[in-house]
């Protein structure tokens, strides 16, 4: 399972590599151009803006949601539902691969006060 987990992994990387555009290099300014951010694109983002998107859209969607994304091991949690599902289908949206996996774990995140 592992080793089909690495390869998967490795697949996205060489997939994603690929893909570079000067549009996918910024850090979009508002939700409405991030919402339409493939996780393709992301992944050819710089690391810090790609983490500064994937926070921002999980911001959002967890206000939505009532929910607070919180450090440590539940944060740790939603980032690897969503490295898998950006891995499984990197054409998708990363907004919408973000929303699924906080409704995913929603159950288990601390409630918006």
């Amino acid at each position: 399972m592992t080793s089909r987990i690495l390869l998967a992994l490795a697949g996205f990387g060489a997939v994603a590599a690929i893909a570079t555009s000067a549009q996918a290099q910024m850090p979009p300014l508002n939700f409405d151009q991030a919402a339409y951010i493939t996780c393709k694109e992301a992944h050819a983002m710089n690391p810090e803006a790609r983490k500064a998107l994937a926070v921002f859209l999980a911001e959002h969607s967890a206000r939505v949601r009532g929910v607070v994304i919180p450090d440590g091991e539940q944060g740790a949690q939603l980032a690897h539902l969503v490295r898998g599902g950006c891995t499984l289908s990197p054409d998708a949206y990363l907004f919408t691969v973000v929303d699924r996996a906080i409704l995913a774990e929603m159950g288990k995140l601390p409630k918006r006060r």
